[in-house]
């Protein structure tokens, strides 16, 4: 009785071998007295098998009974289980598998943002760096003159900028947030899509872009600068510098510096196909992985460990290939984007030939065809693959920060099943 009374376990429901819990205590164990395999239920243990499951609103035709709680959380009802009294870990279950989903997620950002930043600031510097006679279109050049860039500018000289990155990525986030809340564009698309809906959507990229665009050029400038001549910068100096670019002030540059008008169309090209093109392959990533689960999990809900990683890793990895896909197919752009956006600033890069000394920018592109017209007149076209190899390197640790984490939370889950 004082089982029952600390469950709450109401009476059996009249004409019904369903149970309830969150209710009223019974007054008794008298109308319990029901045997189940020889034992009586009035006595000291409480026979029920309970499984974290997903039930209809009612019970399945043919099933024994279920048993329901305040949370909304559903069990079996009673089965041959003897000598155990029942126990009820639910929320502690639960509690693990959020914050499974929650590291497995954290684990990637941190990965995307920050492990991966100094191959961004090479790949960026191979792109602008019009001089180089090494193309490194492979890994194995990479590593190297990144240990020799560690070397003479320290191992701080790997990650600078990446501040300013996040103030961009805030920026557009936030731009792209007031625009979708004072505007009928679509912040997100529904399932139930038009092609209005498609359109207003990608116009919306498209201006959040426009916003960022003299914020990004000024963080390119932080990320390309060698840490050999450059001033420690404070981390709202990138906001400042894009203002002063906006209205035409601050530091004097040369005039070969492009207009931000010109440099609109490439920007706003460049970051709505890079959307679509990770947007369409993420979605259809997605869908393979949700059928191969489907196909090899039909009905293992109790296993809680797959619930999980099928939770959270799929989406993880159809990012991570769609990210991938869509950075390699606009990578020509992106490098006539980047010479475009840092011509006339005068900046000094690093020689990314030997790893040490520094070299000026000093293109005198008229424009986005002129720049690539001139690029594969004297480069070749891997000229615009120039620093492809650091992707490979940046995404292989990606990959294998992902692989890793998903082993360590799945040994983590079946030690506590």
């Amino acid at each position: 009785m004082g089982l029952h009374r600390s469950l709450g376990i109401r009476e059996p429901i009249p004409g019904s071998s369903s149970w309830a819990v969150g209710g009223k205590a019974s007054a008794g164990g008298g109308s319990t007295s029901q045997r189940c395999g020889g034992c009586s239920r009035n006595s000291g243990w409480i026979h029920w098998r309970v499984f974290i499951v997903k039930l209809p609103a009612s019970p399945a035709p043919g099933s024994v009974g279920a048993l329901e709680t305040n949370a909304g959380i559903r069990a079996w009802s009673p089965g041959p289980w003897h000598g155990k009294p029942l126990s009820l870990n639910l929320p502690t279950q639960n509690q693990l598998n959020r914050f499974a989903g929650f590291g497995v997620g954290l684990a990637s950002l941190f990965t995307e943002n920050v492990l991966a930043h100094p191959c961004i600031v090479f790949r960026r510097q191979c792109q602008v760096n019009y001089h180089a006679k090494s193309y490194h279109l492979t890994p194995f050049t990479v590593v190297n003159i990144m240990y020799h860039f560690s070397k003479t500018q320290g191992i701080k000289g790997l990650w600078k900028g990446m501040g300013s990155t996040f103030i961009v990525q805030g920026i557009a986030l936030g731009t792209e947030g007031i625009i979708s809340e004072f505007t009928p564009l679509p912040r997100e698309v529904s399932h139930k899509w038009s092609p209005k809906q498609i359109a207003g959507h990608l116009v919306l990229k498209g201006l959040t872009c426009v916003v960022a665009l003299p914020f990004y050029s000024a963080s390119l400038i932080e990320t390309v600068q060698s840490e050999i001549i450059r001033d420690n910068p404070g981390i709202l100096d990138c906001v400042k510098e894009g203002i002063c670019r906006l209205v035409g002030m601050g530091v004097p540059h040369s005039k070969r510096l492009l207009p931000l008008g010109v440099l609109v169309f490439p920007t706003v090209l460049h970051g709505v196909l890079h959307y679509i093109i990770s947007a369409i392959i993420q979605k259809f990533i997605l869908f393979l992985l949700q059928k191969k689960t489907l196909h090899q999990h039909p009905a293992d809900a109790c296993n809680s460990v797959q619930t999980v990683l099928d939770a959270y890793y799929p989406e993880l990895i159809a990012s991570f290939v769609a990210n991938l896909c869509a950075d390699i197919l606009v990578y020509p752009l992106e490098t006539v984007l980047h010479r475009l956006h840092i011509q006339g600033t005068r900046t000094i890069i690093d020689n990314t030939d030997l790893g040490f000394e520094v070299l000026p920018i000093n293109t005198q592109y008229e424009g986005m065809r002129d720049c690539i017209n001139v690029i594969q007149k004297e480069e070749g076209i891997f000229g615009f693959y120039k620093g492809f190899g650091a992707v490979i390197v940046q995404y292989t640790l990606h990959a294998a920060v992902l692989q890793i984490t998903k082993m360590i939370y799945s040994t983590l889950l079946q030690n506590t099943t």
